[in-house]
Formats: structure tokens, C-alpha cells, sequence
């Protein structure tokens, strides 16, 4: 089983960046397709980001294109999220998530605990 920690959440000022990090463990780890999600209070969670395990297909969702990108490193444990010209409809708890072939069938069986980000106007 894979386990997914966050980092990287904190608070900024609309326009702002922030770059989240998640770092996958356990077995086979790399081989995971992994996303970010996000949910605000009050709210569903939503799906922002995904990037197979490869690295070479990813999808975001309408209200982050061009400011959000996600990437992973070549070690294929670690898929990092950089977030810009934030606004403060970004503010939310945002999670990791991983699973086989998850980029496609968005089921995500594995989740972090999550990291806040907080956009102030």
C-alpha cells in the first residue's frame, strides 16, 4: 500500500505562488498515477490535476488551466503541483491521491492527509 504525506500549503496573497509537494512511499510507488484535489469549505471536492505515472499525459481541470501545473520527478515518487496568479476562490484543503491507472478512470484509491492553502485578497 502506498502512502501519500503533503507539504508545501501555507497562505498568500491573491497573485500569489505556491508549489505543493506530495511524496509517495511503499511499494512500487512509482508506478501510481497521481492527482490533486481540492475542497474548499462548504463544498464537494473537486478534481484539479492529474499526471500518469510516466509523466507524459496530463489533465487539469477548467479553472486552473494555465496557472497550475503538475509534475512529477524522475524518480517517480514525488508529484509536485506549482499553483500561480492564485485568486481566492483557490482557497481550500488540497489532497494527493495516486492508483493504477487512476489519470484515466479518476479512481483514486490512495489519499494524503492533505495541506491547507489559503488565498487572501
Amino acid at each position: 500500500q502506498v502512502q501519500l504525506v503533503e507539504s508545501g500549503g501555507g497562505s498568500v496573497q491573491a497573485g500569489g505562488s505556491l508549489r505543493l509537494i506530495c511524496a509517495a512511499s511503499g511499494p512500487s510507488s512509482s508506478v501510481y498515477d497521481m492527482g490533486w484535489f481540492r475542497q474548499a469549505p462548504g463544498k464537494e471536492r473537486e478534481l484539479v490535476a492529474t499526471i500518469t505515472r510516466r509523466g507524459d499525459d496530463t489533465y487539469y481541470a477548467d479553472f486552473v488551466k494555465d496557472r497550475f501545473t503538475i509534475a512529477r520527478e524522475k524518480s517517480g515518487d514525488t508529484a509536485i503541483l506549482h499553483m500561480k496568479s492564485l485568486n481566492p476562490e483557490d482557497t481550500a484543503v488540497y489532497y494527493c491521491a495516486a492508483g493504477l491507472n487512476s489519470a484515466y478512470s479518476r479512481n483514486f484509491p490512495y489519499w494524503g492527509q492533505g495541506t491547507q492553502v489559503t488565498v487572501s485578497s
